[in-house]
């Protein structure tokens, strides 16, 4: 399909794109394209302005920042996969960065884009909400920090207000055992079901996709890993509080099934 007709701004900096969000009705912003290109298409997004920030080249970096490692919001997958930085100090990121769509989407597409598009069957933002990420968001008012457990609010909803840039992700440095699985039907699709288990503060965080309106935190299975349960027990209680869709890819019971099989092998490999 075509989208709806749109007005293009390309902003040179990133006051500028505040700006510009702050003077226009149902402006969004475009980086990789990736995520709002296609919904555009489909013409379920109908923003009235485009405001292009995908040539901010200072948005793209990887660095070390001590304890935590920053990455820039318009950092492209590509990228993120490649840095030795998170490969040595958080090398799920750069994982699951590696098995994002196909070549040409990790080539295009951003990590912040990916981000604070706020899509639940998104692989990056189940991973960084099992890092407990920080999310750095600049707006007319200056600067504010974001966790990850309060950004992603409902389905492709943000904590981002509306004259807001994200601008940078912070995870934490964590080179202990981890694991990133999804299940799709083929490479480039969405996931049907994911899940990230990263040891962590004594104990395990675990993350879900596609199993509700937002990224999860599979609570129930932290629990019982953190009560001395086993994988294989642990792991049944991986649907615990999730509301997963149904769609012509999976049912809702197939994917409550699927959560627990990947949850175990993740388990598993993240506590070997």
């Amino acid at each position: 399909m075509i989208p709806a007709p749109f007005e293009y701004v390309r902003a040179g900096s990133v006051d500028e794109a505040i700006a510009a969000l702050g003077s226009r009705d149902d402006a969004k912003l475009l980086a990789g394209g990736h995520s709002l290109l296609p919904a555009m298409r489909l013409r379920v997004a109908r923003p009235s302005t485009l405001i292009d920030i995908g040539r901010l080249t200072d948005l793209s970096y990887v660095r070390d920042d001590g304890d935590t490692i920053a990455i820039g919001a318009l950092t492209r997958h590509h990228d993120v996969a490649g840095s030795e930085a998170l490969q040595t100090g958080c090398p799920v990121v750069a994982h699951a960065a590696s098995q994002i769509g196909d070549p040409q989407v990790r080539h295009m597409g951003t990590i912040g884009g990916s981000v604070a598009h706020g899509d639940p069957a998104g692989d990056m933002p189940s991973v960084l909400l099992a890092l407990d990420a920080s999310f750095v968001a600049k707006g007319p008012g200056g600067e504010r920090t974001i966790e990850a457990g309060a950004f992603f609010t409902s389905l492709f909803e943000t904590a981002l207000a509306a004259d807001e840039v994200l601008t940078e992700i912070k995870v934490p440095k964590t080179a202990a055992g981890w694991s990133f699985m999804k299940f799709n039907r083929r490479m480039q699709d969405w996931a049907m079901v994911g899940v990230t288990a990263i040891r962590m503060n004594g104990g395990v965080n675990v993350g879900l996709t596609n199993m509700g309106f937002t990224p999860l935190r599979a609570a129930g299975v932290e629990e019982a890993v953190a009560g001395g349960a086993d994988p294989t027990t642990a792991a049944r209680r991986a649907d615990e509080g999730t509301a997963p869709p149904s769609d012509a890819f999976a049912s809702a019971e197939y994917r409550r099934e699927l959560v627990k099989v990947l949850t175990k092998r993740a388990l598993e490999e993240a506590m070997a």
